[in-house]
């Protein structure tokens, strides 16, 4: 599990591309620090596990079900991304519940500044929408935000300028991919309120004349 709150900027070093899959080089300081083989470390979002490690980067596999569900598949030698190492038992929880299984993703519609304010508009498919609310927090590239406006086409999030800096949205621009994790409560909630099938549901033994017999 993830905060969403990003330790470092890394960069991507290398890719090497598979048929449908592909192996990460990151380079990268702060989430080394007591990391080892078989770690999960969020890249953009995403949570990945860590295949090898050296003084200043880590390799991690990205399998085709990733590939098709991000933006980690058009990233290039130089790209900068987001980085988070996962919240250990005794961490603080600054930012919501981020599982790094990200749900799809949204393209960079505008930034705006506004005084000491940047928004971002992030155009997103009807199924990711479905599951942001106003106030509500979001993942954007493995960063928790909060989101300040919702309608049937796009969301807008107000991040302050230091958001911007240490994280690689001061390198997104119009037109931009971004990973999207919607907060995980809403899915389960949703699942939960499903009627179970017809076949599974149980028929009731309770009838009209039942009830008249036992005197209601």
């Amino acid at each position: 599990m993830f905060t969403g709150l990003v330790e470092e900027v890394g960069q991507i070093q290398g890719i090497r591309m598979g048929q449908r899959s592909c192996i990460l080089t990151i380079g990268c300081k702060t989430v080394l620090e007591n990391t080892k083989i078989g770690d999960s470390i969020a890249v953009n979002g995403v949570c990945l596990t860590v295949t090898t490690l050296g003084s200043s980067y880590f390799t991690a596999d990205v399998m085709s079900e990733t590939m098709n569900r991000s933006s980690l598949g058009r990233l290039s030698a130089g790209s900068e991304v987001n980085l988070e190492r996962a919240m250990p038992a005794d961490g603080r929880f600054g930012g919501h519940i981020v599982s790094g299984h990200i749900d799809g993703t949204g393209t960079v519609k505008n930034i705006q500044p506004d005084d000491n304010a940047i928004w971002y508009t992030i155009g997103a498919k009807s199924q990711i929408l479905r599951y942001i609310v106003e106030k509500g927090s979001i993942t954007i590239d493995g960063i928790s935000l909060t989101v300040a406006y919702v309608d049937d086409e796009c969301f807008k999030v107000s991040i302050i300028p230091h958001t911007q800096q240490v994280t690689a949205l001061h390198a997104k621009k119009t037109g931009d991919e971004v990973n999207l994790e919607c907060d995980i409560i809403g899915k389960y909630v949703e699942k939960l309120m499903i009627p179970a099938k017809k076949e599974e549901a149980q028929e009731s033994k309770i009838t009209e004349d039942f009830l008249l017999k036992y005197g209601f």
